[in-house]
């Protein structure tokens, strides 16, 4: 069994964890254990989603935001939009529309992070879409292989999406995530393979060498985001972690602080 994770931020800082999905954004914070969720969709905005974000969590102390976005995220930044909500995500202002400092983080990523128990790790996120991520020895590398192609003129995400299970139905959709799983675990090697998302509740047994994520990991990836870090490089993290392409974050923290 995964075990919780625990908070270690800042000893006094509250920490708001925005988990962006394709049919829902689900919020927590510091002081705040169960999740409040609206609806997105095709039409979502930053902007509305920021004032949403804000109406529901009305009330709730927070020095800080974590963000985990549906798509690809470079040092912090979203550049490409998103597949499944609407338009204008790329260069939108959160830390204005929040007042806040922000972190972004691929959403997968984010979920990989907070039920990481170190060694090689592979996340697949079986929601909407297909999130993936791979964390080696406390380094994240956000990934889109569920947009590679894989038969007939589909990509994996059709096959293990929503839309997928949908079409493929139950007992096949889950043949089909076997198969997947299996090629990514040959082709990776990963120690282990954590299924998440909420469809992973869909898969009566596991695969193996995998096991089922919970979607409370997202929030715990969200509090991880804050914690302090020894200024370790990627090749030498150890009880730390840092994203592939960031860099170190407790550095950008800094500075940002000194700013």
């Amino acid at each position: 069994m995964m075990k919780r994770m625990k908070r270690r931020t800042d000893k006094h800082m509250k920490i708001l964890v925005i988990d962006v999905g394709g049919t829902h954004v689900k919020c927590a914070a510091t002081d705040h254990n169960s999740p409040v969720k609206f609806k997105s969709g095709p039409k979502m905005s930053p902007g509305s989603m920021a004032k949403q974000v804000l109406k529901i969590t009305k009330g709730w102390r927070f020095d800080a935001v974590s963000i985990g976005y549906p798509g690809v995220v470079r040092r912090g930044r979203i550049v490409r939009e998103p597949h499944n909500l609407g338009a204008g995500w790329v260069g939108f202002d959160f830390q204005a529309a929040f007042a806040r400092p922000v972190k972004i983080i691929n959403d997968a990523a984010m979920q990989a992070l907070g039920g990481y128990e170190g060694g090689k790790m592979l996340f697949l996120g079986l929601g909407t879409g297909l999130g993936s991520a791979l964390i080696v020895d406390g380094v994240i590398a956000a990934m889109e292989l569920g947009h590679l192609h894989f038969s007939r003129g589909h990509t994996y995400e059709d096959y293990l999406g929503e839309k997928g299970r949908e079409r493929l139905g139950e007992k096949k959709w889950r043949r089909e995530v076997e198969k997947v799983v299996e090629a990514f675990r040959k082709a990776l090697l990963p120690d282990y393979i954590m299924l998440g998302g909420g469809n992973a509740e869909q898969l009566k047994r596991l695969p193996p060498q995998t096991r089922r994520g919970d979607n409370a990991y997202a929030f715990a990836g969200g509090f991880r985001l804050w914690e302090r870090q020894k200024r370790n490089g990627a090749a030498r993290v150890k009880g730390g972690w840092t994203i592939a392409d960031e860099g170190n974050w407790q550095e950008a923290a800094d500075d940002e602080a000194a700013a």
